[in-house]
């Protein structure tokens, strides 16, 4: 199993895992492509991204049909490369976790995770989504709450 639904486990919490095929990286929003093969709302299901705040790395989770705000999310903010992502939580693009990373990143959720009675990403490997209660989320990945997407 990967590191995230480890996580997961081992926090004791309740999770359900979703497979899923026939999305391809680089195809569109695979994001929003997700959200479609699970038959779930773009907005129920977050995106993970990885991004350099004033030189340090963060994590942004936000709805998989929204962007991140990079102005909400901190001056001089930028998406980090692939391969900085990768190295930074150890998940491939596109099966980034918010969850298990290899090194703890500061974390910050989109408040319209809110919305929801359970929300789903990534379960740290592409083709698998956990879902989970918001507030087990956010004690999970130690996140803070704020609105950074657009």
């Amino acid at each position: 199993m990967t590191p995230a639904v480890e996580a997961a486990r081992q926090a004791g919490i309740s999770f359900e895992l979703h497979e899923y095929d026939g999305v391809e990286l680089g195809e569109g929003d695979y994001a929003t492509g997700v959200a479609a093969a699970l038959g779930r709302p773009p907005s129920q299901l977050f995106k993970t991204l990885v991004a350099k705040v004033d030189g340090d790395l963060a994590v942004f989770v936000v709805p998989a049909d929204r962007q991140l705000d990079l102005r909400a999310a901190g001056k001089r903010t930028e998406l980090a490369g692939k391969a900085e992502a990768e190295r930074a939580t150890g998940y491939v693009v596109g099966g980034i976790s918010p969850l298990g990373q290899r090194k703890r990143l500061p974390a910050t959720i989109d408040s319209s995770i809110y919305d929801w009675e359970t929300v789903l990403v990534s379960a740290g490997r592409r083709g698998l989504q956990i879902e989970l209660a918001p507030p087990d989320l956010i004690a999970l990945t130690g996140a803070r709450v704020a609105e950074i997407a657009r």
